[in-house]
Parts: structure tokens; sequence; C-alpha cells
């Protein structure tokens, strides 16, 4: 089941966070916060990326998986209800997640090949 664009619209408004961003993947969505992924919302739900920061705040270990084959992340059900919390694990979770790699320019396109073929 795909991701409604309200429930990412709700945990944004929730968050109120200048530089928290979205983008819709394969139906569901990856959050941005200072250009770093920290979060996934799949089937309606929050999954916050497994940090130390995440874990000593909810005394928990990972234990949901936002997607087949993904490693556990934390689900973050009650904090939707409490701003101050999802704030402070979404601001927590970014400040320990590595900055994202600069992305390699994309190559120019080839020209073909001249007089390869058939030239003698």
């Amino acid at each position: 089941m795909a991701t409604d664009q309200g429930f990412v619209d709700h945990v944004c408004d929730q968050a109120q966070l200048h530089g928290l961003a979205y983008r819709k993947m394969f139906g569901e969505y990856a959050l941005y916060l200072d250009g770093k992924v920290v979060a996934f919302a799949c089937d309606n739900a929050l999954f916050l990326k497994p940090t130390a920061a995440a874990r000593a705040i909810l005394r928990r270990e990972p234990d949901a998986f936002p997607y087949p084959g993904a490693k556990p992340h934390f689900r973050i059900d009650a904090a939707l209800d409490e701003p101050p919390l999802l704030v402070r694990l979404l601001r927590e979770s970014a400040a320990e997640l590595p900055a994202p790699k600069p992305r390699a320019p994309r190559a120019a396109a080839r020209p073909a090949a001249r007089g390869s073929r058939g030239s003698r």
C-alpha cells in the first residue's frame, strides 16, 4: 500500500522544521533534513533511520522494516502526536548521520565512432 500525500504533510506539519523535505520514491517517501535522509514514510507509517541518538531517546532497539529487504528502523507512532519529541528525534538523528556523498557529474554523450566499419 502506498503512502498518502496527506500523511507526509501531517508529519511535516507536526515537525515544523526548516530544512525538512521529502521526495516520493516508488509510492513511498524519503524524508530529508539538511540534505540527509533521516526517515521513510511507508504504508502511512514513519520509520526513523537507526542511529545511536534515536536509540538513546527511545530506549529501545530498531524493530521495524520500512520495506522488504531494508535494515530495521525505528517505527515512530507516538512521536507523531508529540511534536517536541519528533523534532528532537529528527534533529539529533540528522546530526549523527554522515553528509551525503557528492554526486558525480553525468558523463557527456559520446559522439558516434566514425569510420570504424566498412572503411578500407
